[in-house]
């Protein structure tokens, strides 16, 4: 019996369908929600990832995500907001370097000595780095990224202070950076549809998070989409809706 070889072309296509599919299906989306709820809440799930031994504080499934939009978009510079630990800023500059990207930024008000140094260590030494301290709507940390990027295609991470507030600030400020056909993710918009984390408060809560704020945003600005052929794939993630894709 002979094996019938599909085309690239052809697997693409059927993996788009079952994805529309598993987007609709009720029960399974119920079920993955379930289970980020509980372990993400009970055992701090989006710890365990990392990149190059520094914590990356995404899911994998997100991550894959941000490679594949990384690899098809081709953004020269990559922002960060919300540096963290660093490990998502490594894994998303290993992905640039091979795209042939020239730097990427973090901004975060807090970057301790020790990790700017372990960053710089371990980071490609094709890729420009700039780690910067301070907040990410102060009008000089924007000229200072602004004169870093020029005129460069430019991706961007909101995973910052995740208030509507903020997050809203944000999306206006840097979805005017950001190119056409690059991105905006916008982290931890499953705050919505999920109980508050009782071991860790925090000012956001439902009603009050990145999904509120990214509501807001689309219903003002006609320039961006939410790329439903990345967030369909994602039964486990961190962002639903939260992938932006600017259109013009």
């Amino acid at each position: 019996m002979i094996k019938k070889i599909i085309t690239k072309k052809t697997f693409k296509k059927n993996r788009l369908t079952d994805a529309k599919k598993m987007a609709k299906d009720k029960n399974l989306q119920k079920k993955a929600l379930n289970l980020k709820i509980i372990a993400g809440h009970k055992y701090f799930w989006v710890h365990q990832t990392s990149w190059l031994d520094e914590p990356a504080l995404q899911l994998p499934q997100d991550l894959f995500a941000f490679q594949e939009i990384i690899y098809n978009s081709k953004p020269k510079y990559i922002i960060e907001i919300g540096v963290a630990w660093g490990g998502t800023l490594l894994f998303n500059s290993t992905i640039l370097n091979i795209i042939g990207g020239k730097g990427i930024i973090g901004v975060d008000i807090f970057i301790p000595s020790s990790l700017k140094k372990r960053i710089k260590n371990k980071i490609n030494k094709n890729i420009d780095l700039h780690l910067i301290n301070g907040s990410s709507v102060d009008p000089k940390i924007i000229n200072k990224i602004k004169n870093i990027i020029k005129n460069y295609p430019t991706m961007v991470i909101l995973d910052s202070y995740h208030t509507h507030e903020h997050v809203l600030k944000e999306l206006q400020i840097y979805s005017k950076i950001v190119s056409k056909n690059c991105y905006i993710i916008c982290c931890d918009t499953i705050i919505e549809l999920q109980p508050p984390v009782s071991k860790r408060p925090r000012p956001w809560k439902k009603g009050n998070n990145p999904m509120t704020a990214l509501k807001m945003f689309l219903k003002n600005n006609k320039n961006f989409i939410i790329d439903k052929s990345i967030e369909n794939k994602l039964l486990l993630s961190n962002m639903p809706k939260g992938y932006l894709k600017r259109i013009k």
